[in-house]
Formats: structure tokens, sequence, C-alpha cells
């Protein structure tokens, strides 16, 4: 069984690269690390469970993951608003060119 340490170096691991993946706006890499923090907190409850680890250390990492989770959701509530004004912004500009195309293509001649 790994140290006990190596698993909450890794959890911190994870936890940073999720925060550089968010401050990037990186969706695609935040869904593949998000996958990965089920496998990674197991070890740590393990760890707390055999009384390896403190539960003041698992606390706040569990804390922070939860905060990193909350900053993940917010971000990606703003991402797809952003998606949709920009695709409204996309289908008015259409429907202007279309009316445009209409008046000028039955203008007398």
């Amino acid at each position: 069984m790994a140290d006990p340490r190596e698993h909450l170096d890794r959890f911190d691991q994870l936890m940073a690269d999720l925060g550089r993946a968010l401050s990037d706006q990186d969706w695609d890499r935040l869904v593949k690390l998000n996958r990965q923090v089920q496998p990674a907190a197991e070890p740590l409850m393990a760890a707390l469970e055999a009384q390896e680890l403190s539960a003041d250390e698992v606390r706040t990492r569990l804390e922070e993951m939860q905060q990193l989770v909350e900053a993940m959701d917010q971000g990606a509530v703003r991402a797809r608003q952003e998606a949709q004004d920009a695709l409204k912004g996309v289908n008015q500009n259409r429907n202007a060119a279309k009316m445009y195309q209409n008046v000028s293509s039955n203008r007398p001649k």
C-alpha cells in the first residue's frame, strides 16, 4: 500500500490541476480531471479509516475540493450562458442578413 502522504500529495496535485484548468476554462481537461476525483479520494478515506491520516487533513482537502467543484459549476454555467448569448447574436445577424436580402431583391429596378 502506498504511503498515505503520497495519496495526499496526489490529491493536492489533482486539485491544483483542476484549478489551473478552471482558470484556463479548459473544459475538456476539467472533464478528464473530474473523473479522477473519486479514485483519488477513496485512498484518502481508506487511510482515514485506518487512522493513517488525521481527520483534519482529509476534511480540509475535501472542503477545498468542494469549493473547486462549486467554482467549476459556476464556471460551466457562465460558459453555457456566454455560448447561448453568442448563438443568439449569430441568429440575429442571420435574420438581419435575410431581411436585407429580401428587401434588396424585391427593390424595383
